[in-house]
């Protein structure tokens, strides 16, 4: 009999387990049951080939519409040509180097599984020597792996596809042993859950979509339990920690800057404001995440609470993710601040605090100046990048760390905050993002924050139009796209280009060489300024420039010196120019929609209403142009969130692709799935208040092991 977690190699031979283990990183018996099938084929019924995305590895079934054969132009020998359909969209096959071997099987008609990578080859999109399966023939063998009518599409990999996955799965289910299940029998009946043995059966080998639910609705839970039992662990470990208690100070710094403030506060700055005023006041750190669209006053919020914590006598810390932004916050508080943040200086306001900048690439001079100022307490505000929580940065009282925008802590770093505040507690934590996440995703990914939302615009925003521009098919859009671009500047206003690359690096291609590099910053601005932008100023902004040649380029474009910036994502957050009014993002396609939201959210911050054009190559019908539309569609950062989701595959959220490991979501919707979240929520906090260590519960203790391996809860850690 076989065990979950038993090696594959014994059960499925040597090469076969190799192969799972080099295409898809699957090693044990667990890992296979649980890479779950993408979808369900029914049989007879053609899979929908409209999503389908340029570098993928997809399966889909469909039926044979034409089949030519034809000569080789340039060498000898015939390609076989296909034409397969779903009845609305067709995608084209191509078969080379021994193709008469296949014509026996792919006749005019027939229906069949095709699985291969997607590529374009004259703006269509295709599969190169594909592998299939037909399953409509008369012969037994074809139809051997598959049980029943609903057949289980697999993720798979080349040399790996989905059939053969599905007879692997067959092998290892054959002799799995039924072992205690991790959920205990009461949670099991109170949630009407079916057992984890009849669940893995029903999930791979189906005998009807109601089996297939209820084994869907056991695994989703198992995967919420496990994801949310991690943050009630945290939270607890959180909450059993003190903290400086920092309460309102009436006429102190906080009362004096809102009574110079030139606006009103935003109902929900005002209501966001009270939330977190009364956590800081409180004898436990808080855990707090800000979100809120480009624009929306997430900083003066952050400024205030830093102000109500310097009034308590304490200091504060403001994380950026880069240099740049770094040095654009410091500035950014002092002018918000005036003489309220000139202490020391003369002209300075009789109670204020410095605003003091520390970064790793200082002058020496000026970085001794800012470590002395945050050690003996002068500095009440200390801006800088990761390098302010290193062991050589002290503070005198660490009160409050706000953290700008998806910096990542690593654990070590988590533990370094922890230790700064006086008398062995922590610091509180403000955490802001211009991501807006819906609430699901809130209490997946940021489990263990209390979550506030800015959700309504200060005024005085202009619009922002967003068009994409497809280059395959209209390449002519793209000049018109530089002549906008020239018309702005002669009305006075200036304009941003975006690269995902900045060209003095090797060019790495995910997709093995099937599409060009992306595009780099160096290269395009050569091209402008020799070409379609020749009469104007361009300038050039990347993460990898020395600091002060950054601040300078930064200083140029906001002073009008400069017509055109082309950058990197470096302008994603917290630059603000409100005379540009335009901006290109080239090879929009090489970004997620979050992404292309927050960069778009740098133009349209004047009285004059901002353009994006998001320029790209993918082709229409595909799934990244799809994307594309929905940034076009809508300027609404929350209802962006929702479309992304709808649009990611299932288990992203997690941070896979940034981890480098597998996700530890893999049915779970965070769409869909609210309710499931919501409860594992409510019951992982009464468990792990009963039991800390999850000692009386063994089996949810070896299921967050099993589900959320030690990579994936230290990435979940890191969010």
């Amino acid at each position: 009999m076989t065990g979950l977690r038993d090696k594959l190699t014994p059960l499925l031979g040597a090469r076969t387990a190799k192969a799972l283990a080099g295409s898809l990183d699957i090693h044990t018996v667990a890992d296979l049951l649980r890479h779950y099938p993408r979808r369900y084929a029914e049989r007879g019924e053609l899979t929908d080939i409209a999503g389908l995305e340029i570098g993928e590895h997809a399966t889909v079934m469909a039926r044979v519409e034409k089949v030519t054969m034809r000569r080789m132009r340039n060498k000898p020998g015939h390609i076989l040509e296909l034409v397969i359909t779903d009845g609305q969209r067709r995608l084209s096959c191509a078969f080379f180097g021994r193709p008469h071997q296949h014509e026996r099987q792919l006749r005019l008609g027939r229906t069949g599984l095709f699985a291969g990578k997607v590529t374009a080859f004259r703006n269509t999109l295709q599969l190169a020597n594909p592998e299939y399966q037909m399953v409509d023939g008369d012969d037994d063998t074809a139809l051997d792996d598959f049980v029943g009518a609903i057949i289980p599409v697999y993720p798979a990999a080349a040399g790996m596809p989905s059939w053969s996955i599905a007879r692997c799965v067959r092998q290892v289910l054959d002799t799995l042993e039924r072992e205690e299940d991790p959920l205990p029998r009461e949670f099991r009946e109170r949630y009407r859950l079916m057992d984890l043995f009849d669940a893995l059966h029903n999930i791979h080998r189906p005998k009807d979509h109601a089996a297939r639910e209820a084994a869907e609705k056991r695994l989703k839970w198992d995967e919420a339990m496990a994801v949310q039992l991690i943050f009630a662990q945290r939270r607890f470990s959180t909450v059993s920690r003190p903290a400086p208690a920092c309460g309102r100070t009436a006429g102190g710094l906080l009362d004096a800057f809102d009574r110079r403030l030139p606006f009103e506060l935003t109902e929900g700055q005002r209501a966001v404001g009270e939330d977190i005023a009364a956590d800081l006041s409180g004898e436990h750190p808080m855990n707090r995440l800000l979100q809120g669209e480009v624009g929306s006053g997430k900083t003066v919020v952050a400024l205030r609470a830093m102000l109500q914590v310097v009034d308590s006598g304490r200091q504060c810390a403001m994380l950026a993710p880069t240099e740049v932004l770094a040095a654009q916050h410091a500035r950014s508080l002092r002018e918000m601040l005036g003489d309220l943040g000139q202490a020391g200086e003369l002209g300075a306001a009789e109670n204020a605090t410095k605003v003091t900048l520390l970064t790793g690439s200082m002058p020496a001079k000026e970085r001794k100046q800012a470590l002395l100022d945050t050690a003996s307490g002068a500095a009440g505000i200390v801006v800088g990048t990761h390098a302010l929580i290193q062991d050589t940065v002290s503070f005198a009282d660490l009160g409050l760390v706000v953290v700008d925008e998806q910096h990542r802590f690593g654990v070590e770093q988590r533990d370094a905050l922890r230790s700064r505040a006086a008398n062995g507690g922590s610091p509180h934590v403000l955490v802001m993002t211009a991501t807006p996440i819906p609430r699901t995703v809130a209490m997946t990914v940021y489990g263990d924050l209390e979550t506030s939302a800015l959700r309504h615009m200060p005024a005085g925003r202009s619009p922002i139009k967003t068009s994409v521009v497809p280059v395959a098919e209209k390449p002519a859009w793209l000049d018109r796209a530089w002549q906008r671009v020239i018309e702005e500047v002669r009305k006075g206003h200036q304009a941003y280009v975006v690269c995902p690359r900045i060209g003095d690096e090797p060019a790495s291609n995910a997709n093995g060489g099937d599409r060009r590099p992306p595009l780099a910053v160096l290269d395009v601005a050569a091209e402008l300024a020799h070409g379609p932008l020749s009469q104007l100023r361009i300038g050039i902004l990347h993460g990898r420039m020395p600091p002060d040649e950054k601040d300078a380029v930064m200083r140029a474009f906001a002073g009008g010196n400069l017509d055109v910036l082309v950058a990197t994502t470096v302008i994603e957050v917290g630059v603000n120019v409100p005379n540009a009014t335009m901006m290109v993002i080239m090879d929009a396609d090489r970004f997620g929609v979050s992404q292309l939201h927050q960069l778009r959210g740098r133009v349209g911050r004047g009285s004059v209403p901002g353009l994006c054009l998001l320029v790209t190559e993918t082709l229409d019908g595909t799934a990244t142009r799809e994307r594309l539309a929905a940034v076009e569609s809508t300027t609404d950062g929350f209802e962006l969130s929702r479309l992304d989701l709808e649009l990611r595959r299932e288990g992203d959220i997690l941070g896979a692709a940034q981890s480098g490991k597998r996700s530890g979501l893999k049915l779970l919707s965070l769409l869909r799935d609210e309710e499931v979240i919501a409860r594992a929520r409510e019951r992982a906090q009464e468990i792990v208040s009963a039991d800390p260590a999850l000692e009386r519960h063994p089996g949810l203790a070896l299921m967050v092991a099993d589900l959320v391996d030690a990579d994936r809860a230290e990435y979940l850690e890191k969010s």
